[in-house]
């Protein structure tokens, strides 16, 4: 056997982190669970709440969102509880929360995280 260690977190032991957003005047919430030092990938819970939605906007990294709980409102159609949504690099794109509900997403990037909003 390996002597390679996992990790394993408990997200419900873990707050969520306020983030507030200048650009689109609201806070965003997250819960970091990992992010890989050597690519830059990153691993954590968002929550939008609802009627938050992130304006159009690009990154230099690729990144999907599972959706765990309410609706992924997004520019190309809305995704529900079990769904994959991959973004890919470059694109542009908004994303967030319908107005009835916020939506809860396992959120990964593929390297370094960064917003350029248009």
């Amino acid at each position: 056997m390996s002597d390679v260690k996992i990790t394993a977190i408990d997200a419900n032991a873990l707050d969520w982190e306020e983030r507030p957003n200048d650009k689109i005047g609201r806070s965003l919430y997250r819960k970091e669970l990992v992010t890989d030092p050597d690519t830059g990938m990153i691993v954590r819970l968002v929550r939008y709440p609802a009627g938050v939605i992130n304006p159009l906007h690009t990154h230099p990294c690729a990144h999907g969102m599972y959706v765990l709980e309410g609706i992924l409102r997004t520019h190309d159609g809305d995704y529900g509880p079990g769904h994959f949504v991959w973004f890919p690099e470059g694109s542009v794109m908004e994303h967030g929360a319908t107005a009835e509900d916020d939506v809860v997403v396992l959120f990964v990037t593929n390297k370094p995280f960064e917003i350029n909003y248009l």
